[in-house]
């Protein structure tokens, strides 16, 4: 303790974060309290002035008791889990191609897979627009062209859109850590599995897949996260009309004006956010041991 109190006293310690806390403080924490306040009280208005805020629990008792948030909720669920199995699904092959490939590949493999991220997201959605869109769009003419449909399929504004939009702009999310494990791992284990006659199919599911799990525990929490709390994909590709937690609290916040609501509605997003982080790691962390119990890796 008196180690601690003179490292405090000679400017080691806590004081050099002092900026990050005060930064974190006033745009985290301060929201954070602010919305709090929003979602467990009862505001009156006047003339844009808040009038008078009494604490009560009825925003919360009736967004729990209402089938439409819990329906809600539950897409924003199914729809992240998709994402997040389909960048897992298009990911791996992606990140397993990088292991097996030379330096100029690559190097080619990780500009491809870096250079999404340094363009926007609604860069990113507006070109999906573009692809996915009506008659003039690229999907519907090339398929129009070549004979294959007779009527433009409408596939922007739906569900599979915002599907395909958010798999696309999460999917460098879950190459970067699979990247990032792979490569860690000792090359001797493939030579040692293909000494013992494994092929190389069978190196993948008995060597590489097992030793990848911390990796895609990582990336599938960081898919699942943004897309679970994502607003602008759906937004932009769901035509206005496609609901989902994010969409419903922006909507409540800024279209209706019921902040309290909102505020309910951001919460139990977040909450939930945090309680399925806090999954993901439990489970990732249990794989990982167990393989080690087994000796799979």
């Amino acid at each position: 303790m008196l180690d601690v109190l003179a490292r405090f006293a000679n400017g080691r310690g806590f004081w050099p974060a002092i900026p990050a806390v005060a930064f974190l403080t006033v745009l985290m924490v301060i929201p954070l309290v602010l919305l709090l306040s929003f979602g467990f009280s009862d505001i009156v208005v006047s003339r844009g002035v808040i009038v008078s805020q009494d604490f009560t629990l009825d925003h919360l008792t009736k967004i729990l008791g209402d089938r439409l948030y819990l329906l809600t909720f539950q897409r924003s669920i199914n729809l992240s889990l998709s994402v997040t199995a389909l960048c897992l699904i298009f990911g791996f092959p992606v990140a397993y191609l990088y292991l097996r490939s030379g330096t100029f590949a690559r190097r080619a493999i990780l500009i491809a897979v870096i250079a999404p991220l340094l363009t926007s997201g609604i860069v990113r959605t507006y070109a999906w627009i573009v692809i996915l869109g009506g008659q003039r769009g690229i999907v519907n003419r090339t398929l129009l062209d070549l004979g294959l449909i007779d009527a433009p399929l409408r596939i922007l504004n739906t569900h599979w859109a915002v599907l395909i939009g958010m798999t696309q702009v999460h999917l460098p999310l879950m190459i970067l850590p699979l990247i990032a494990v792979m490569t860690r791992h000792d090359k001797a284990l493939d030579e040692a599995s293909a000494n013992l006659g494994a092929s190389r199919l069978q190196t993948l599911r008995h060597v590489i897949l097992p030793m990848s799990v911390p990796g895609i525990g990582t990336g599938a929490t960081l898919v699942f996260t943004l897309s679970y709390t994502t607003f602008v994909v759906p937004q932009l590709l769901g035509g206005g009309n496609y609901l989902n937690a994010a969409t419903m609290a922006f909507e409540q916040m800024v279209y209706s004006l019921e902040w309290s609501k909102g505020a309910v509605t951001s919460t139990l997003l977040l909450v939930t956010c945090i309680f399925f982080i806090g999954l993901f790691t439990w489970a990732s962390q249990a794989a990982t041991r167990w393989i080690r119990q087994e000796g799979v890796a």
